[in-house]
């Protein structure tokens, strides 16, 4: 199956998310088939949040990817940024 989820970067205190699109048999961390975009929980300042390719995900959404409840409330927030 696949999943559109959150993959961690950043170092030990500081996390940054990329969201991706992956089999769900994979790692967490491992190999991805799209990078749709980047979540920095700990963004200050004019550094972005949330950055977020909506219509990629609603295309991977229409070929029957399944969001995480995490990234389901973060598409739901770019969406409402982008209107």
């Amino acid at each position: 199956m696949v999943k559109i989820r959150l993959s961690r970067g950043g170092s030990k205190g500081r996390p940054f998310y990329h969201i991706i699109v992956a089999d769900s048999r994979n790692a967490r961390d491992g190999r991805n088939i799209e990078r749709v975009g980047y979540f920095n929980p700990v963004a200050a300042g004019k550094e972005v949040r949330l950055e977020l390719d909506t219509a990629k995900v609603q295309a991977w959404v229409e070929k029957g990817a399944q969001m995480t409840d995490k990234v389901r409330s973060l598409y739901r927030e770019a969406s409402k940024q982008a209107a």
